[in-house]
């Protein structure tokens, strides 16, 4: 019997729930809101159920920030995060009571790291950004994930603020950390910025070239802490081909020459697996991964 893994890509606006081959190839894919923690778990555990007994593993890859540490108490838990209702949640240990398999538990972004390294040919180190309602960075080293005590939380570093910005002394949206890059480039900031949902905003907008300059530091971030191969930038506010361009102008212009990159079109780029499938397919992955072990 073909086995099958399972990848559950948890974000705080949905779960994508999805099984594949052995040739990571999608036999069913769904996706549902995230609701509450009874209730989009329960929706989850009915979805995978169905082919219980041939799933070899599953993967999760979740919003955070979340308790990565096997020897912790709180391992598996969604911990401080601003989503309703999901602080101090035992997702995986939710799932995981309610099946025979093993599990790998990481972040929604390492998950999609690892995808994009898989489609990408002799790529041993990068970095993927989701820029969507939140902002996160998964990073990869020689095929390993980047992380010690916990997973990076690249979306809250504070960046210097947009001299627009700065007059109107707009510090961001982030409920922790006032003037960090989630904050202040995330899809909610347009709208705090503006009244305008983002993608309701015009294209020769200022707005985006403030969102440029906040993206763009972060691409000089990974380029400095990391060296990197590649630079991968996903989620809804990378999907305009304007922005792609316009964060390249500003990453070359903020890096100013002081380090080696290779050329920018393919080095910050956007992702490589077709219509968001970057999370699922590092899922399958990884749920191999750890059904081998």
């Amino acid at each position: 019997m073909t086995k099958l893994y399972g990848s559950l890509e948890a974000g705080g606006t949905k779960f994508v729930c999805a099984v594949g081959d052995e040739n990571f190839q999608v036999v069913e894919k769904t996706q549902f809101p995230t609701t509450t923690p009874y209730e989009t778990i329960e929706k989850t555990v009915e979805f995978f159920k169905r082919y219980e007994d041939r799933l070899a593993g599953i993967a999760i890859g979740s919003f955070g920030p979340i308790d990565i540490d096997q020897n912790s108490q709180t391992y598996g838990f969604v911990t401080t995060t601003p989503k309703e209702h999901w602080s101090q949640v035992d997702l995986l240990g939710l799932i995981q009571k309610e099946f025979n398999i093993p599990f790998y538990f990481t972040t929604d972004v390492n998950s999609s790291a690892y995808g994009e390294a898989l489609v990408r040919k002799n790529v041993k180190s990068l970095v993927y950004y989701t820029i969507g309602t939140g902002i996160g960075a998964g990073a990869i080293q020689d095929g390993k994930f980047v992380g010690g005590i916990g997973h990076t939380e690249a979306g809250h570093v504070y960046v210097p603020r947009h001299p627009r910005d700065y007059a109107n002394e707009f510090t961001g949206v982030c409920p922790f950390h006032n003037g960090c890059l989630e904050g202040l480039a995330a899809g909610p900031s347009l709208e705090a910025r503006t009244g305008i949902r983002g993608e309701l905003i015009e294209q020769n907008s200022d707005v985006w070239d403030i969102q440029a300059f906040y993206i763009a530091q972060a691409a000089v971030q990974a380029t400095l802490l990391y060296r990197p191969q590649v630079i991968v930038f996903g989620g809804g506010v990378m999907a305009q081909e304007h922005m792609l361009r316009r964060v390249r102008e500003k990453f070359i212009a903020l890096l100013n020459g002081y380090v080696p990159v290779p050329d920018v079109t393919e080095y910050i780029v956007t992702p490589g697996v077709p219509e968001n499938g970057s999370a699922t397919l590092g899922n399958f992955a990884l749920a191999k991964q750890v059904s081998e072990r």
